[in-house]
């Protein structure tokens, strides 16, 4: 089948060389020619595991080709996805000019039957919106269907290419067909094609995001709780977890949720309910929980060293979550403006997204970012785990016992054996233990 996707970024590119390994004829555009530029030099403009290997591939094969140009992508597909940013606006509501845009000018340049679909996450109704869009530019027949991503930044790649459902939204009976067809070769011993109207598919990747970002929440006011009565949040998680109608996931305690998705789909979700006259107010608590999280690790170090002003401290870990160069609404970024504006100074450590971290936190004094983790650490007042890269899962302790000036750990991350190392003469502090 010959498929159109708009938008290069974690969602647009992994799309595109997903369908394209599976047999399809996909043109992938973008808007930004440098970002073309990278790719058709066999350049990857983000760090997703697996995703270099895939495009390469595909590119190879002929299978897969980039273009700054949507006239092109709007002539080419059967299917055209939509996989542009819709970034938070300063009221919390998603910005969808990105979408509209491309919406418009794909509907200048259609020419045959298409279906277009929403992949980016976009609030409901925005379907009959494109439509409308749409269908201003053109008099050929179209069809507006939702079929939002559950990708994982990280595990992106894998989560496509096996995905545990994907849900379609639309009540046309030719475009379930054709996104039947493309998606069957992905569910070749199980079927797990969820078909609903596009509002409801709309609503349904808000309501996982929120759900989600709400049981991580809970967890970290469970762990605060914890410290302040004595008890052992890691234990509470595994009772909590053996319950099968609770199960494990997304109750790990830490410094709480970042990311392109849990931060940007909360506050769209609660603006929604705000312009129909209803508060969320759960999903309102979880967010709030949320940004008070980003902080616990500051009081902790500050409990244990007292004033910041002037000492040094390494960071181990920038991205929002591991595997990802990814820093938007990363826990990091708080921290470290805290501790910078407290006086601090900073070593930074992590495996991908030093640069991108740099480039957000923006020029500041006392902010050093070096390229190896142990170098990160020497001489440092603290050393703060703040993302769980797998390096950093169990370091050399004797060499960090050495190097450090004071023997300081924080674990953002319950990653660390307490016992042992307070043995080794560490003082330590972690979430809820």
């Amino acid at each position: 089948m010959k498929v159109s996707i708009i938008g290069t970024g974690y969602v647009g590119l992994v799309a595109a060389a997903g369908f394209a390994d599976h047999g399809n004829d996909v043109v992938c555009a973008d808007i930004d020619q440098s970002k073309i530029d990278r790719l058709n030099k066999g350049e990857i403009p983000i760090f997703e595991p697996g995703l270099d290997v895939l495009v390469e591939r595909n590119v190879k094969a002929g299978r897969l080709r980039f273009t700054s140009d949507n006239a092109v992508a709007a002539r080419h597909g059967d299917v055209i996805f939509m996989a542009v940013g819709t970034p938070s606006a300063s009221d919390g509501s998603a910005d969808l000019s990105f979408l509209f845009q491309a919406a418009a000018e794909i509907g200048t340049h259609l020419d045959h039957f298409t279906v277009i679909v929403n992949k980016s996450t976009v609030p409901v109704g925005t379907a009959e919106r494109v439509a409308r869009i749409v269908g201003e530019q053109t008099k050929h027949d179209f069809v507006v269907a939702s079929n939002p991503e559950f990708l994982k930044e990280g595990t992106a790649v894998d989560d496509f290419m096996r995905p545990d459902r994907v849900v379609i939204g639309t009540t046309d009976e030719r475009a379930r067909d054709r996104l039947r067809t493309l998606y069957k070769s992905f569910m070749r011993t199980n079927e797990r094609i969820v078909f609903m109207d596009a509002r409801s598919a709309e609503v349904t990747k808000y309501a996982c995001n929120a759900y989600l970002a709400t049981r991580v929440s809970f967890i970290n006011d469970i762990a605060n709780l914890c410290d302040l009565v004595g008890a052992d949040v890691g234990m509470v998680r595994q009772g909590m977890g053996s319950d099968p109608r609770i199960g494990p996931k997304f109750l790990y305690p830490g410094v709480g949720y970042g990311g392109s998705c849990f931060p940007k789909d909360t506050r769209a979700l609660i603006n929604t309910a705000r312009e129909h006259g209803m508060s969320m107010s759960l999903v309102a608590a979880a967010e709030r929980i949320n940004e008070a999280q980003k902080l616990v690790m500051v009081r902790k170090l500050r409990a244990l060293v007292g004033d910041v002003a002037g000492k040094t401290f390494a960071l181990w870990g920038l991205a929002f979550k591991p595997n990802t160069d990814d820093v938007r609404e990363a826990p990091a970024l708080r921290i470290a403006r805290t501790l910078l504006n407290d006086g601090a100074k900073l070593r930074l450590h992590d495996p991908e997204a030093g640069p991108n971290f740099l480039e957000t936190l923006g020029a500041k004094d006392g902010v050093e970012l070096v390229d190896d983790m142990y170098d990160a650490v020497e001489g440092a007042d603290g050393l703060l785990l703040v993302t769980e890269w797998r390096q950093y899962g169990n370091p050399d302790f004797s060499r960090l016992k050495a190097t450090l000036r004071e023997p300081i750990l924080i674990d953002g991350r319950n990653q660390w054996d307490r016992v042992r190392l307070e043995d080794m003469g560490f003082r330590y502090a972690a979430i809820g233990r």
